[in-house]
């Protein structure tokens, strides 16, 4: 028995951010973005079509904490007129603030609250939001998370309810033609774990499958052709819409083991989420063979029929995008390594894990070349 639900309604295409207006339907809305020309410009085009914004929050970071994250509540819970809709206009970054301000319309302290204690959810509110992502790879537009940090404490939560999908994702290719190689790439390998930890996945389903070989064989044939032509719109489209492929796989499954290594390797390391999260792949995948015929099935049909050289491919796509595969090249050392292992596997990503610690641990060596 399985079940498979994503309520957001997505609109894809080349040119579609001019669709904004009628989306926004005359709402008063509150513009979450970053501080930047690009963006500005971006901005610009959407007051054009939906008229301005009533409130503009453009202090994101990348990785948003909770210093952060208190200052954009504390502006919506101020504004006046009361944004009625949120969009949210970048990276995964920007998608996930604009879900905190979302529910932290009353101010951040009852997000803190939820987060830290799971308690006091009947004082987030839920605020429809429209979601336009910029890069192609986080798959927060479909999703009904966010990633939230606390960077004084060390520790990354995330904050999941229904409410926080999105009534709307537009996703406009064109939007990402800036986009630098570094991000491509690393945005891009963001959406190919959450493909592949999605078929390695105790909540893995036929749907969710079907979405994740779609994705995952998209950016293996594409990425490395758009990352020595980023302007090629073509190969734009392609990983954009393996990224919102990759996102409906995960929405239903939540991502696995390689996730939950990824998030002290970022905030001890400063290793960019895409890379964190995408560099122990092969290592991973290799432990997983033989767990599960549908895990494995699915990995076949990326990979070929021999897993173990699908395994030496994955690898080497990683090497030949400038990607290492040795976990030293991100500051860990062994005692670490097997830290985060260890840890990962209980975490609440770990948990979706099909795999053993075991076998993982046995893997360790593929991460050392």
């Amino acid at each position: 028995m399985w079940t498979y639900q994503n309520p957001v309604r997505i609109r894809f295409g080349a040119g579609s951010l001019n669709g904004i207006g009628d989306l926004v339907h005359g709402r008063a809305y509150c513009l979450v973005t970053y501080d930047e020309p690009i963006f500005h410009d971006m901005a610009q085009r959407i007051a054009v079509t939906a008229g301005p914004a009533a409130l503009t929050i453009d202090n994101v970071v990348p990785n948003p904490d909770f210093h952060m994250l208190a200052e954009a509540c504390a502006l919506f819970a101020a504004a006046q007129p009361v944004p009625e809709v949120v969009v949210a206009l970048g990276g995964g970054s920007v998608i996930d603030a604009a879900k905190v301000v979302a529910a932290g319309g009353n101010g951040f302290g009852a997000v803190k609250r939820y987060l830290e204690d799971g308690a006091g959810e009947d004082a987030l509110t839920s605020i429809p939001i429209i979601a336009i992502p910029t890069t192609a790879g986080t798959g927060s537009e479909v999703t009904s998370w966010a990633s939230v940090w606390d960077t004084d404490t060390g520790r990354k939560y995330s904050l999941s309810r229904r409410s926080l999908y999105a009534t709307d994702a537009l996703i406009d290719p064109e939007l990402m033609l800036g986009m630098p190689r570094a991000l491509t790439v690393s945005t891009a390998l963001d959406a190919l774990s959450h493909s592949l930890e999605s078929i390695w996945n105790v909540n893995g389903n036929p749907v969710s499958t079907n979405h994740a070989v779609n994705a995952a064989t998209e950016i293996l044939d594409s990425l490395p052709g758009l990352a020595d032509d980023l302007g090629n719109l073509d190969l734009r489209v392609r990983i954009a819409r393996a990224a919102t492929f990759a996102g409906l796989a995960f929405s239903n499954t939540k991502t696995a083991l390689a996730h939950s290594i990824s998030y002290p390797i970022t905030l001890r390391h400063g290793t960019p989420h895409g890379l964190a999260c995408s560099f122990s792949l092969p290592m991973v995948m290799r432990s997983v063979i033989g767990a599960s015929d549908a895990c494995d099935t699915g990995l076949r049909r990326i990979l070929g029929s021999d897993l173990l050289a699908g395994a030496e491919r994955l690898e080497e796509f990683l090497v030949n995008l400038g990607v290492s595969v040795d976990k030293a090249d991100y500051g860990i050392d062994d005692e670490e390594w097997r830290g985060l292992i260890e840890s990962a596997m209980t975490g609440e990503r770990g948990r979706n894990f099909i795999g053993s610690q075991e076998r993982v641990v046995e893997s360790l060596g593929a991460a050392k070349r």
